[in-house]
């Protein structure tokens, strides 16, 4: 279940906010290069606890330091702002995919406005592109501000509320109903990227595009900004610190080979996302070759005008020029000479290069269509079912209540908090929240689960239970990643994220419609104080839970065992009474063994069913039922 969960985590939110983290060479290599560092062990260790323990986030963390508990409380806040913007971008491809039954394509030309017998296209459309318009105006229909909410768009308040209520169906039943779906929304997009990618590569210019993607530029390798983002697209793409790969991964048998689960996932999510990314790039460069030479026919015009008036002289164009087959090339060296020619009044001809790597590094639309956002759907869908499992799974373990009540309750709630995203102003609190509620909380926790396990649990105890649990002992390279590497790689990143807050000014990039372009503007000063709110909320339960626990005003939990947990003992330990009275009737020689042939873990104690169910009549005291003398874990010397 969390391969399905972490393969579909590739990554809705990245091939709509932003470009993909690998949208070029220059984001390739610190990719990867931070999965092997940091993505695969964490997600090895995520996993292994996960089953080891078999608890959800909160559960987990209690155990192996009850003092840290409120990484499993921190983690659950992430996945609850993450959960309201991320299924905004549900809701956005929703109506995308609602609105590709038209044909032509709403977003595929200007629309034309009439003022009496005059008819002239949309300036907003004219000044930027039909794709764009579409989506800041027809579909946002955005404001110039963040200060002004413009109050609710009511197709995208519809596009929200279908979201959530897929969700709702698809997590329900919580394991049995999510794996049905996942089943289906983690194979659905391999046929469709494949079939995009087959159709891509037939299009003028594709090879263009995914050269440009696979070039690597040295000098943008060097900004720690393009490490970061490497590092937030591997948390996304793995789950890390979400909860959901703990949560899934309480589901396994006890002897299930993680660690083959977490080199397989982590190399065909590395693998999806170029495949991916080829197609993205393939259809870029489609585009950026029909822009370019938009670019040089525009521009021809201008030179023939100038070569009309006599502004410039025909001396400077070379004689093999055609102006009715004019190449990019031809108009290249064309405008070198005229550049050199008139330096000194150059800039007043207003000339542009046309150069293809420059419309391939603008920021442009997906290649839309009906199945290409059925893709995403599912895509974003996974995503979300893994999320809400993150959620779910920490209040199901803590508190006795009934899957279903709490899964509606919690997608109501989300859609009525999500209602910030869906004003015309919505998107700007979406990049908001998706800069700080979820990039720097978010790696704290990681690093915190990492020292969790490797300093305080102690990394060669952590070896030792792998070895009994999978019954090989993995390889020493995890001990030092574990320990030394992946803590200093977290901490460089913690670091630079900081010092990035602290020099550059909190903003975001405003459409502004009469220039038909974004600006950056300064976040105003409610702002500033809602981007720190979020990071402090979602890291405020880490002290919190630390000072309760030091001065004992909290029970650690750490022997507690979960009230879902409880039920499967408790119906294996029904079982095994209905057995045992099967048994009694039997003479001795033909009676079978009393133990069953597979036993759930139970943890430390290696208690039976029937002992944890007897020996305590309220298995939520402090290891009542769990453990004879409860201690909690000792840091290794």
């Amino acid at each position: 279940m969390h391969i399905m969960f972490s393969v579909n985590s590739f990554n809705l939110k990245d091939c709509v906010l932003k470009c993909p983290c690998l949208s070029t060479g220059a984001y390739l290599v610190p990719y990867f290069i931070l999965l092997i560092l940091i993505g695969i062990p964490l997600f090895f260790l995520e996993l292994a606890v996960g089953q080891r323990i078999r608890r959800g986030s909160i559960g987990v963390w209690n155990y192996v330091y009850p003092r840290l508990g409120g990484i499993g409380v921190s983690s659950l806040m992430v996945c609850g702002f993450v959960g309201l913007y991320y299924n905004v971008i549900i809701g956005w491809s929703i109506f995308y995919f609602f609105q590709s039954f038209q044909y032509p394509l709403p977003w595929s030309e200007c629309p034309i406005r009439r003022n009496g017998s005059q008819a002239f296209v949309e300036p907003e459309c004219e000044k930027s592109s039909a794709t764009t318009y579409f989506w800041y105006r027809e579909t946002l229909n955005i404001t110039s501000t963040i200060a002004n909410s413009g109050g609710l768009n009511w197709k995208m308040t519809l596009s929200l509320l279908g979201a959530w209520i897929i969700v709702c169906l698809a997590v329900i039943k919580g394991i049995q109903s999510s794996g049905k779906v996942m089943y289906f929304s983690s194979l659905f997009p391999y046929v469709v990227l494949f079939c995009f990618l087959v159709r891509g590569m037939f299009l003028k210019g594709a090879v263009d595009g995914i050269a440009h993607m696979f070039t690597p530029k040295l000098e943008i390798m060097l900004e720690p900004q393009v490490w970061r983002e490497a590092a937030t697209q591997v948390f996304f793409a793995l789950g890390l610190g979400f909860g959901g790969v703990i949560a899934f991964s309480s589901y396994n048998k006890r002897d299930n080979n993680c660690h083959f689960d977490a080199v397989l996932v982590s190399f065909i999510n590395f693998l999806t996302s170029i495949l991916a990314t080829l197609v993205v790039f393939a259809v870029l460069g489609f585009k950026a070759n029909i822009m370019n030479e938009k670019c040089v026919v525009e521009n021809a015009e201008k030179i023939l005008g100038y070569l009309n008036s006599n502004v410039l002289s025909h001396d400077l164009i070379p004689p093999h020029v055609n102006f009715s087959h004019l190449t990019s090339s031809d108009y290249a060296e064309m405008y070198g000479v005229i550049k050199i020619v008139k330096e000194d009044s150059f800039a007043q001809l207003g000339l542009e290069q046309c150069l293809l790597e420059d419309e391939l590094n603008k920021a442009s639309s997906p290649f839309w269509s009906v199945m290409f956002f059925f893709m995403l759907i599912n895509l974003g869908l996974g995503s979300m079912i893994g999320t809400m499992t993150g959620i779910t799974t920490p209040i199901l373990d803590a508190f006795k209540i009934r899957k279903e009540i709490l899964t509606v309750g919690c997608c109501i709630v989300a859609f009525l908090c999500g209602l910030l995203f869906v004003q015309r102003s919505g998107n700007y609190f979406v990049t908001m929240f998706d800069d700080y509620s979820a990039g720097l909380p978010l790696t704290i926790v990681v690093i915190l689960e990492n020292v969790s396990v490797a300093w305080i649990y102690g990394t060669k105890r952590f070896m030792q239970d792998l070895e009994d649990m999978l019954g090989f002992r993995p390889n020493i390279i995890y001990f030092y990643l574990w320990k030394y590497v992946s803590p200093v790689c977290l901490i460089i990143l913690i670091s630079a994220s900081v010092i990035e807050m602290a020099v550059s000014p909190l903003g975001y990039n405003a459409w502004v419609q009469d220039l038909a372009m974004e600006r950056f503007q300064s976040y105003p000063p409610w702002a500033i104080v809602m981007c720190f709110a979020l990071i402090v909320v979602a890291m405020l339960p880490l002290p919190l839970v630390f000072i309760a626990r030091h001065f004992n005003w909290l029970p650690d939990g750490s022997n507690k065992l979960s009230v879902s947990y409880r039920k499967s003992l408790a119906k294996e330990a029904s079982t095994l009474e209905d057995e045992t009275r099967f048994i009694l009737g039997k003479n001795p020689s033909e009676a079978p063994s009393p133990m069953p042939s597979h036993r759930a873990y139970l943890g430390p104690g290696n208690s039976s069913p029937v002992e944890l169910i007897t020996n305590s009549t309220s298995i939520s005291g402090y290891g009542s039922g769990y453990q004879t003398n409860p201690a909690p874990p000792k840091s290794e010397s």
